[in-house]
């Protein structure tokens, strides 16, 4: 990367954030294949976080509300999925403390994916929303101070966002903004009822009630356009007159609270990971069926092309990889795993249906620890090969990690 602009990146004012300022400092990150950070800070504090991975975004966190966006977009976009953070202990629990503290909410979408329960799109529509967002809010907030961080990079095969496609897209979003007349209004603060007496003398009694079984003064324009299922600029221009009047203000309202670790003293094991890589999701399913009878932790990729990348995420304790794969094979996914020095231990067990010897000794040659035959999957042949290669590991007990959760986390 170019030297002298990281250094003079360093807390660099800019007067308007617009979409051209946008537009040229992400496509410069973009040139010099920036990984890292772009923190943007506010003339109020705020700070916002953009994750880039070789000048691709790869998530956005921070701002006002990360804690409601979150929710916002979980009830929205993935509704199978609960929407209070309470109810993701088991979830969380295992992100490891480092990942957990870079960035929670990006690193339970990779897991999701990679456990199968969302789909690769469904986890992108989150990530494209957030970002949308976050640059609304940027672009709004005008003035305000950047610099780059070349740390804490999060795992980029998940997703890679084009920020000149989400600029513009932002762009939109907000001339269409500034065109309502609410370029003084912020979506992320909450309309309040000022004087109830007046403002239901002046409409009918069937408004004032909707009106006021909505206004709490604890939902923002983002969290009543969510509940309504609208967007935010058709409810926020319903409110306009009553805020022009008086008879409704803005308020700030505080984020939800975000989940913390807290280290235990209750020891307990490390249960084993096992992973299998194969593109037939019946196997995958056999296996999975298998492996968690015997009290082991279980993860089926499909994918191979994308394979390696979730391995890096997981850091499974044993591999199953398929021999023949679409585009790919059990060879040369093996041989570049056996390059990287997280995989260097890790016992990896090519599965064929062809159990020749020739196979054998191509699947030694590249690094692999043992040979299994799934023309007909046997329990007892692929339990015994992972109590096998595990013997020789060390389980022991560790502090587990758990979230702690305050008040209630649900966005009302």
């Amino acid at each position: 990367m170019n030297t002298s602009f990281f250094k003079n990146s360093v807390n660099t004012f800019i007067n308007e954030f617009t979409a051209s300022e946008q537009s040229e400092l992400f496509e410069t990150l973009k040139q010099l294949r920036f990984s890292g950070q772009l923190v943007l800070t506010g003339l109020k504090g705020q700070k916002w976080i953009f994750h880039l991975y070789l000048g691709h975004l790869v998530y956005a966190t921070g701002g006002i509300h990360p804690v409601r966006r979150w929710n916002r977009n979980l009830t929205t976009y993935l509704p199978q999925m609960s929407s209070e953070v309470s109810a993701l202990h088991d979830e969380i629990a295992g992100i490891s403390a480092e990942n957990f503290n870079i960035c929670w909410q990006y690193q339970l979408l990779h897991s999701w994916v990679t456990q199968q329960k969302i789909t690769r799109e469904q986890a992108i529509k989150i990530v494209w929303v957030t970002v949308i967002e976050m640059l609304f809010d940027v672009t709004q907030a005008m003035g305000i101070t950047y610099e780059l961080k070349q740390e804490q990079l999060l795992n980029g095969s998940l997703v890679l966002v084009d920020a000149q496609q989400a600029i513009a897209e932002t762009e939109r979003q907000w001339l269409s903004w500034h065109h309502a007349k609410l370029s003084r209004y912020s979506p992320n603060k909450a309309p309040v009822i000022k004087n109830p007496d007046q403002l239901q003398q002046s409409i009918s009694a069937p408004i004032y009630q909707t009106l006021s079984q909505l206004i709490d003064g604890q939902q923002t324009l983002r969290d009543l356009a969510m509940q309504m299922k609208r967007d935010v600029l058709t409810v926020t221009r319903s409110f306009l007159a009553y805020i022009q009047s008086g008879l409704v203000e803005l308020s700030h309202v505080p984020d939800l609270p975000a989940p913390v670790f807290q280290a235990t003293t209750t020891p307990a094991f490390h249960t084993p990971l096992i992973a299998c890589v194969d593109d037939s999701p019946t196997i995958c399913a056999v296996m999975k069926e298998i492996i968690t009878a015997s009290g082991y932790r279980f993860v089926g990729l499909n994918d191979p092309l994308r394979a390696v990348g979730m391995l890096l995420g997981l850091k499974p304790d044993l591999i199953f990889l398929d021999l023949m794969m679409p585009h790919t094979n059990g060879y040369e996914l093996c041989e570049k795993l056996r390059r990287l020095d997280a995989f260097c231990g890790t016992p990896i067990v090519i599965l064929t249906g062809n159990d020749g010897v020739i196979d054998r000794v191509r699947a030694k040659i590249v690094g692999s620890t043992d040979f299994l035959s799934k023309a007909k999957v046997d329990p007892e042949l692929v339990l015994g090969t992972v109590a096998k290669h595990l013997k020789h590991c060390t389980f022991t007990k560790m502090p587990t990690q758990k979230l702690l959760a305050s008040g209630n986390n649900k966005a009302a």
